[in-house]
């Protein structure tokens, strides 16, 4: 089990992530959001996929690849802090968006790399000692530790569900 990070082990925006976690199990919750997350992306058709959730926002494609590209982001981060390397610059997430070309891949192909992803990453979060876990780093300028990675990983897909859902997905 992973203790909760506490203020000051993740920043400022990643405390909605984190308030997002619920659970004191937040590998099994990564485990199970893995399965339930793929399922649900596999029910919506690749047309409603190609379309915008909302008027402004990304495609449903779009927010998956978002997904995949900010998990990885989150376990590289979690993967430095933990060997002590201690600074990364951030990313922009809507650069990543215009520059990956998700509207042209099937919805299946990207839930199934999403899956893949969450299972590399459950290896690499399991393999983090005590010690490893409290470790910090800083990101986009703001320290963060590594089990703040990995409940912010986990929030981070809460959240998007959650707007899924407000918008009549779920």
């Amino acid at each position: 089990m992973i203790d909760r990070p506490q203020p000051g082990e993740y920043p400022e925006f990643g405390a909605k992530y984190v308030a997002q976690v619920k659970t004191t199990d937040v590998l099994e919750l990564l485990e199970q959001l893995k399965e339930s997350t793929h399922q649900f992306f596999s029910t919506i058709s690749d047309e409603r996929a190609s379309q915008p959730y909302a008027p402004g926002k990304w495609t449903v494609k779009q927010v998956v690849g978002h997904m995949i590209d900010t998990e990885r982001t989150f376990a590289y981060r979690a993967l430095v802090f933990s060997r002590n390397d201690i600074e990364l610059p951030g990313f922009d997430q809507d650069v990543y968006v215009e520059n990956a070309d998700f509207n042209n891949r099937p919805l299946t192909n990207l839930a199934d790399e999403l899956k893949a992803v969450r299972e590399s990453n459950l290896f690499l979060f399991r393999s983090f000692s005590d010690e490893q876990l409290t470790r910090k780093g800083i990101a986009s300028g703001n320290p963060t530790s590594v089990r703040g990675m990995i409940y912010m990983t986990a929030g981070h897909e809460l959240h998007h569900l959650q707007i899924f859902k407000e918008h009549g997905f779920l």
